[in-house]
């Protein structure tokens, strides 16, 4: 997700400040993510931004096992999250030191993690709740 548009400016603001924003649509009330210009609901244009709790539950995963990146030493688990609000997103499982590399099973509740990045805003990861 690009960090420097007039749409996701919103959400990179709130990740430096540590707070996982989301859309919400001022006509139906559906919150969405990824961010777009429109609700994915009912098609409105006025979309406001909230904090959401930053916590979901692990709705699918993947554990990976090839190195892609050189910050993520395999094996690592990939997952998507079902926030609380309702939308999902794709993210990095965690411990609670904020590395990667700890498990999750589909179900598990997590809450969010910041992933700090030397040239970028901080990313949102999951790590297992208690």
């Amino acid at each position: 997700m690009s960090h420097g548009d007039a749409i996701t400016a919103p959400f990179w603001a709130g990740a430096r400040e540590g707070r996982l924003l989301l859309q919400r649509c001022a006509r139906c009330g559906a919150h969405q993510f990824y961010p777009r210009p429109f609700c994915l609901a009912c098609d409105h244009d006025t979309l406001k931004w909230e904090a959401a709790a930053g916590t979901g539950v692990v709705y699918s995963r993947t554990e990976v096992h090839v190195k892609v990146r050189e910050d993520l030493v395999p094996p690592y688990t990939v997952a998507v999250v079902a926030l609380d609000e309702g939308p999902r997103l794709t993210t990095l499982i965690v411990d609670g030191d904020g590395d990667p590399g700890a498990g999750c099973e589909i179900g598990d509740p997590v809450e969010v993690l910041w992933r700090a990045r030397a040239e970028a805003p901080p990313l949102p990861v999951f790590k297992r709740s208690a």
